[in-house]
């Protein structure tokens, strides 16, 4: 399990969610441009798909934090009051026939961006080999700590097989004046939380939109359509080269290849439509493989 400050808990129990709309990279966009629009448009969809947080939960924890401070100031009623109102916030959910395990308290997103090329990772890694050999651990972690583009999305939830027996074992330590005790158990039960972490790579959706780009203008711009596809291949390669490994029976290679078999195509008949259709349905799929959600213990 994951431990959680209270006190940075508390600070931060609510996120607002951004419902604006998508900016649009337009045709004669750079692809600086277009990397920019993508970026921005995944750290919004991320804001706007975070979990819905369960109210009850988080105002179970608010009464729990309250009865802990009851308990300190030696206030033995007011804790079991609490206490009682921190368990009913959950009777309704623990009562449900399918109650969730998990109940989500917290969304976190954190953007890291590496700024660079896949000879850039490449020179990294092979200076921090280098320190290694020479038994410059630190030096080498302090080199490898930059090579992240993702953005986490992050949901703490409150474990509900375990955080409701901890606030009636707290009550029955009251009951019986074992004062420490039931403090002992509120601090564990509220400092001790899950966390599911999804993980979205940076270099792939600018791949995706790069290559979406390209889709819209093949016809008209050829040169500016083959730099995008171009771009997302560079793309690709930062992503391979960061280690963001996908369980899809999709590789990085039969990515590589399409986007080549779309550029020919381009460049001579120009009928690529189910080409980009086909890329772009790999690619998501590629995508979704490396974002699964994974907890945290």
């Amino acid at each position: 399990m994951k431990k959680v400050l209270v006190s940075a808990m508390a600070a931060s129990l609510l996120l607002g969610v951004s419902l604006n709309a998508k900016e649009t990279a337009a045709k004669n966009a750079t692809v600086g441009e277009v990397n920019r629009i993508a970026v921005k448009n995944a750290k919004e969809d991320a804001k706007a798909n975070q979990a819905a947080l369960v109210q009850e939960a988080i105002d179970s924890l608010k009464f729990a934090q309250v009865a802990v401070l009851a308990l300190e100031h030696n206030d033995v009623k007011s804790a079991k009051e609490n206490l009682e109102k921190a368990l009913g916030k959950l009777e309704v959910i623990m009562a449900a026939k399918n109650a969730p395990k998990l109940l989500p308290i917290n969304n976190i997103i954190r953007v890291q961006e590496f700024v660079g090329t896949a000879s850039d990772v490449e020179a990294i890694v092979k200076h921090a080999k280098e320190l290694l050999d020479d038994g410059k651990v630190q030096d080498a972690r302090a080199l490898l700590i930059p090579l992240v583009s993702e953005i986490d999305i992050t949901v703490v939830n409150l474990p509900l097989a375990t955080y409701p027996d901890a606030l009636k074992l707290a009550a029955s330590y009251i009951h019986d004046g074992k004062i420490n005790k039931a403090k002992e158990v509120l601090y564990i039960a509220l400092s001790t939380f899950t966390e599911v972490t999804q993980i979205v790579p940076i270099p792939l959706i600018e791949s995706i939109d790069l290559i979406d780009a390209a889709s819209k203008i093949a016809k008209e711009d050829k040169a500016q359509a083959i730099k995008y596809l171009d771009a997302a291949s560079a793309a690709l390669d930062v992503a391979e080269k960061l280690g963001y490994v996908s369980s899809s029976e999709t590789t990085y290679k039969a990515l590589h290849e399409k986007i080549e078999e779309i550029k020919k195509e381009i460049e001579g008949k120009n009928k690529a439509e189910k080409l980009f259709e086909s890329l772009a349905a790999k690619l998501k799929e590629f995508k979704e493989k490396i974002v699964s959600p994974k907890a945290e213990k």
